[in-house]
C-alpha cells in the first residue's frame, strides 16, 4: 500500500481526500471528502487542488461493517485437536479482518454445541478475554464486537452466556439449532458427506453419530430458547434467528421479538420474513460460488426478489468487499454500487444499532476505503478507521 506523505496533511487533524469516485449511500460522486480527527466534516463535488491525498479517480468507500464471521475461531482452531494462544490468533484474525476492507466486525463466537464439544466451551472465554484485551490496548486495527451464537441445543448454553452479558464488547445474539435433519441441515446424506470430510471420519462413523444427535432434543431447545430470548432482552441486545428454513421458523422469531433473519434457508422462509417486516441477512461467500455450500436456496435467487438487506462474510472476510463489486458489475442483478455497498456497510451497522457510521455523511465516523479496480477484481489499497490509517 501507498505510504502517506506527512506533508500533505492540513492543519491541526485534517485530511482531505481528492479527486475520489465517491460512493454515497444513493450515488457516485467525483469529487473529495474532508475528515477533522475522527469525523467527515465535508463532501464536495467536483474536482480539486486542496493539498491532501489525490485518488487519482480511485473508489472512497465506507469502511465494510460484518455482522457475522466465524473466522476468529479457525484462528483459535486452525487443525483438528490444535489450539493456537487465543491473542495471537486475536491478531491474525484482525489483519485478515481489516485486509479485506472491514472497519468494524462482530465476530460470531459459537455458545454451546449439540455434541456436547467441551473444546468450543473451553476457548469461548479465552478468545473473550483476548478481544477485551486487544481492544483496550489499542492492538487490533478493525473495531470488534461479539456476536454470541447460542446453540439451543445445548444444556449448558444459558450458563455459559450469562458470565458474558453486561460486558461491553458484546452487542448481538443468535438462535441457533444445529441438528442433522433441521434448518440447514435438513438433507442427511449431504450432513453425513459434511461430517465425514469436516471431521476425517468414516460413513459408519458419521452414520452413528447422527443417531446419537437425532434423538430426542426437543425437550432441551424449548427450555434453552426462553431462557436466551429473556436474556437478549434484558440486556437490549438485538437478536437473529439463524437459519430460517420451515415457515413456522418465522412466526416462532417474531413471537420472540426478533426481527432479523440470518441467512435463511429456502425461499419460503425468507419471503415469509419479509412480509412480517423483518431484515435479512445473506451470506456473501453464497453470492460469490452462485449458491450455497449445503444445498440451500442460493442467495443470487433471493436478491432476485428483493429479499436480502444485509450480506456477511459467514466464513470468507474478504467475501463481502468482493460481492459488492461483483454485484453491481453483473447485470443479473438489479443493484448499482450504491446498493451493493449499503448491504456491507450502513444495513448491517443500523441493524446493530451502530447510527454512527456506515456511510460517507457528514458528521459520522471517518471509516473509510480506498478501491481500485483492476479486470474487474476490486483492490484495497488504503484502509482508514476513525480518521486514522490502519493499513
Amino acid at each position: 500500500m501507498n505510504q502517506i506523505d506527512s506533508s500533505l496533511t492540513l492543519s491541526g487533524d485534517e485530511l482531505v481526500l481528492r479527486n475520489a469516485r465517491i460512493v454515497l449511500a444513493g450515488e457516485i460522486i467525483h469529487g473529495s471528502v474532508r475528515l477533522n480527527g475522527e469525523t467527515i466534516t465535508d463532501i464536495s463535488e467536483g474536482p480539486s487542488s486542496a493539498p491532501g491525498i489525490d485518488f487519482g479517480g480511485d473508489y472512497l468507500l465506507p469502511g465494510l461493517v460484518d455482522i457475522h464471521t466465524d473466522h476468529f475461531e479457525k484462528h483459535v482452531l486452525p487443525r483438528p485437536h490444535v489450539r493456537w494462544d487465543a491473542m495471537r490468533a486475536a491478531l491474525s484474525h484482525d489483519a485478515q479482518i481489516i485486509g479485506s476492507g472491514t472497519t468494524t466486525v462482530f465476530d460470531s463466537l459459537a455458545v454451546g454445541s449439540v455434541t456436547k464439544n467441551a473444546e468450543r466451551r473451553e476457548i469461548l472465554t479465552p478468545m473473550i478475554e483476548a478481544l477485551e484485551t486487544a481492544t483496550r490496548a489499542d492492538m487490533l486495527k478493525a473495531e470488534h464486537f461479539i456476536h454470541l451464537r447460542c446453540e439451543l441445543t445445548g444444556e449448558d448454553t444459558p450458563d455459559l452466556i450469562e458470565t458474558h452479558l453486561g460486558k461491553d464488547i458484546v452487542r448481538i445474539m443468535s438462535v441457533m439449532e444445529h441438528l442433522p435433519g433441521r434448518r440447514q441441515s435438513r438433507d442427511i446424506e449431504s450432513w453425513i458427506h459434511r461430517r465425514m470430510l469436516d471431521a476425517d471420519i468414516s460413513h459408519k462413523q458419521a452414520e452413528a453419530e447422527l443417531i446419537t444427535l437425532t434423538a430426542d432434543f426437543d425437550h432441551i431447545i424449548k427450555a434453552v430458547r426462553p431462557k436466551v430470548v429473556a436474556m437478549a432482552k434484558q440486556h437490549g441486545l438485538p437478536l437473529l434467528s439463524h437459519d430460517d428454513t420451515e415457515p413456522e421458523h418465522i412466526p416462532e422469531a417474531m413471537a420472540d421479538g426478533i426481527t432479523i433473519s440470518e441467512f435463511p434457508c429456502t425461499m419460503e422462509a425468507a419471503r415469509l420474513a419479509k412480509q412480517h417486516g423483518m431484515l435479512t441477512v445473506g451470506g456473501a461467500p453464497n453470492v460469490l460460488r452462485g449458491g450455497s455450500q449445503s444445498g440451500n436456496v442460493a442467495v443470487g435467487d433471493l436478491m432476485h426478489e428483493g429479499l436480502i438487506d444485509i450480506l456477511a462474510s459467514d466464513y470468507v472476510p474478504r467475501s463481502m468487499f468482493d460481492a459488492a463489486f461483483m454485484i453491481a458489475a453483473d447485470p443479473q442483478f438489479a443493484e448499482d454500487l450504491p446498493a451493493a455497498v449499503r448491504m456491507v456497510t450502513k444495513a448491517p451497522a443500523w441493524a446493530a444499532g451502530l447510527t454512527d457510521r456506515g456511510e460517507i455523511a457528514i458528521g459520522l465516523r471517518a471509516d473509510l476505503l480506498r478501491v481500485a479496480v483492476h479486470d474487474s477484481y476490486p483492490v484495497l489499497k488504503t484502509v482508514w478507521r476513525q480518521g486514522k490509517r490502519v493499513a
